[in-house]
């Protein structure tokens, strides 16, 4: 009767010590975030507006991308090479961002000092870097500001409205 139960209790063992042991290949859910964290803000803040950016571009997602902007949004540019600004709307701001998002294998944007912000933060010029890696051998380095006129939206969350792209690109 004691060697059936060794041995039973021999054959259970290893299903014992398998079963009770951490998968490696499944580790368990990191709760360090926390229920009060995320990655993508509600916009109710100017601050939430420039991570849902950071996250837009760091995730290629054209949806968080799309609620940072105003129906009405402007984009503006200094076109050095023909001596003139460009501008377009919100329609055209999507397709070349869909464009950027889908022909690089990594963006990554890093958000500098505020350089001016008017008194009820509608109006901000912040400075960034912006890394484009297109492939390993084809990097594009791009250092300018960001001038963004914000507006509140029915949610009453903040959107860009007009953005004036100061870079020197």
């Amino acid at each position: 009767m004691k060697k059936r139960i060794l041995k039973y209790f021999m054959l259970l063992l290893p299903a014992i010590f398998i079963f009770g042991c951490v998968n490696p290949f499944a580790p368990a859910l990191d709760k360090s975030l926390g229920a009060n964290t995320s990655l993508i803000s509600d916009q109710k803040s100017v601050e939430g507006i420039f991570k849902n950016f950071q996250y837009a571009y760091t995730f290629k997602d054209t949806t968080i991308y799309g609620q940072l902007l105003d129906k009405d949004f402007s984009f503006s540019y200094r076109d050095y090479d023909l001596g003139a600004d460009v501008s377009w709307g919100r329609d055209e701001e999507m397709r070349v961002t869909q464009g950027l998002f889908s022909n690089t294998q990594k963006l990554d944007l890093i958000w500098n000092n505020i350089i001016s912000m008017s008194s009820d933060t509608s109006n901000i010029v912040r400075s960034f870097n912006l890394t484009i890696t297109f492939n390993p051998s084809d990097i594009v380095f791009i250092d300018g500001r960001v001038n963004l006129d914000l507006v509140k939206d029915s949610k009453n969350r903040w959107v860009i409205k007009n953005w004036i792209d100061e870079s020197n690109f």
